[in-house]
Parts: structure tokens; C-alpha cells; sequence
């Protein structure tokens, strides 16, 4: 995937970055390190310049999650909470009730997730998903996407172009980086559901005494 990644920056230039940036906020396993770090190394012997590279990137992030964001609008909280209500839900445990908290959380902290997940990995892209789903108010979430894209974009395009052709060495940090988060990712996910059913079965036995 890799080489194919570089031969489509190598043809393309800016639409290259731009296009494969788009992709990778839909499809989060492409990775981006490998696209802005590469885009960056590009500017030391191509005509393109960091500038270019970090805009052309950041307007694909944008378009990458705007699409999501529509899609987690079409998956709306009143479609989620027909889903709860049925067979679903109950295999689940969840309720409509857990729906409402969820909604009400991101309504609450919804900008400042979006801002701070746009520097995690796979997270960076998702987020655009419940952001769409709880109509978190477009002009908000465009700008801390941008926000937070921008800032991202700019360190491992900058980062690439310092380094030069070492860049690669460079990609391998952020490869271990994204495994510990994706691994913290899971834990914590499981603690999150451990937590919920220990706290709804606990609920179930003080209301049977």
C-alpha cells in the first residue's frame, strides 16, 4: 500500500496529497503519517512547498469528514434509539436512556473532542461520525476539524521536509505511536463496557432487594 501511496503523490503532487487525504479520513487504516511525511520530504526535490502540501492536505481532511459526518447524520440518534428499542438493544443491554447520555455528552463536549481526536489515530476520522449523529452545528465542527487538521498536518508536514530522505525512519515512531494508542484504544473501550454492565447489574440486584 505503501508504494502505491508514494506513486500517486509521486504523479498527482498536490491533488495526490490532497485526494489520498481525503481517502485516508474515510478509510482510517490508510495511514497519513506516511502521506504527510512523504509530502513534506517531497518539498526538498519537487516543486512543491510545505505550504501547498499542508493546505492541499487539510482541505482533504475537511472533505474526508464531512462525508462522515453525513453519515453519522443519516444514522441519526432517533434511527439508534428504533434500534435500542428492539431485539438489538436488548441483546446489547442498551437502552434509549443510554442513547440520550451519549447525545447529551457530546452536545456538552463535542467540541473539544473533535478538536483534541483530530491528532489520534483511526480516532481522527470516527470522530466526524458521532459528531454527525448528535448534529453537532456544522460551523462548529468545520472549524475545530479544520483546527485540528491544520495543526497535524502542519508537524508531520514540516517534520518530513526537516528530515529529508531519513523520513522513513521518522514514519516508524508514529507507527508504534498509532499501535500504543490503538491498544490503549481497546483497554479502554473494554473497561468502558465493563463498567457499564457492572454498574447495570448492580442497578438490577439493589432494586430486587
Amino acid at each position: 500500500m505503501q508504494e502505491m501511496i508514494l506513486s500517486i503523490m509521486e504523479q498527482f503532487g498536490y491533488f495526490g496529497v490532497f485526494f489520498l487525504i481525503a481517502v485516508e479520513n474515510i478509510f482510517p487504516p490508510i495511514p497519513s503519517e506516511v502521506i504527510l511525511l512523504f509530502g513534506g520530504f517531497m518539498t526538498t526535490f519537487t516543486k512543491l512547498n510545505v505550504v501547498g502540501v499542508i493546505i492541499a492536505s487539510t482541505l482533504g481532511s475537511l472533505l474526508g469528514a464531512i462525508v462522515l459526518y453525513y453519515i453519522g447524520k443519516i444514522l441519526n440518534k432517533e434511527r439508534l434509539k428504533k434500534i435500542v428499542s428492539g431485539k438489538i438493544g436488548k441483546v446489547l443491554r442498551l437502552k434509549v436512556s443510554d442513547i440520550e447520555s451519549a447525545d447529551h455528552w457530546f452536545d456538552t463536549k463535542g467540541n473539544k473532542t473533535v478538536f483534541f481526536c483530530r491528532f489520534i489515530p483511526i480516532v481522527r476520522s470516527l470522530i466526524s461520525i458521532p459528531a454527525g449523529m448528535s448534529e453537532m452545528a456544522m460551523p462548529k465542527f468545520l472549524i475545530y476539524t479544520i483546527l485540528g487538521s491544520l495543526i497535524w498536518n502542519t508537524v508531520l508536514t514540516t517534520i518530513g521536509a526537516k528530515v529529508g530522505d531519513n523520513w522513513e525512519s521518522i514514519l516508524g515512531i508514529f507507527d508504534r505511536f498509532s499501535n500504543i494508542v490503538l491498544i490503549l484504544l481497546i483497554v479502554i473501550f473494554i473497561l468502558i463496557v465493563g463498567i457499564f454492565y457492572y454498574k447495570r447489574l448492580h442497578k438490577k440486584q439493589v432494586s430486587k432487594k
